[in-house]
């Protein structure tokens, strides 16, 4: 019985890598856009990762040295049933002792600068 638990376990790990894999080559232009500022320690030599898993959820961006969690959001969280997901999603992130921020695919798109500019007020 240990076993076959053990034998489920291993294999939702693997899926939920396999799916983190698929995140991180499907990944949006904004996500992709922020991701060549935040790749390779470009951003005030911080370390960031992409489509990471912190418990249930795979966060768009972490870096831990920050305890920060980064979300890109594109229309789909304007609706209600989204909403209420990013809040519960978020509420657990906060419980494990993480800031979350939260930016809209089209500041990405035609205020990146500015982005930068708030992320680095909230990484100081």
């Amino acid at each position: 019985m240990a076993k076959e638990h053990q034998n489920r376990a291993q294999k939702a790990c693997n899926e939920t890598l396999n799916f983190r894999k698929f995140l991180r080559k499907n990944a949006t232009l904004a996500e992709n856009k922020i991701w060549l500022e935040l790749k390779n320690r470009k951003f005030k030599n911080l370390k960031f990762r992409r489509q990471h898993g912190i418990g249930p959820y795979i966060v768009d961006f972490y870096c831990a040295e920050k305890k920060l969690v980064i979300e890109i959001d594109g229309d789909v969280h304007a609706i209600e049933k989204q909403v209420e997901k990013d809040k519960s999603r978020e509420k657990y992130l906060r419980e494990q002792g993480l800031r979350v921020v939260r930016y809209f695919n089209n500041d990405i798109y035609s205020n990146l600068e500015n982005v930068l500019e708030d992320l680095n007020k909230k990484t100081n």
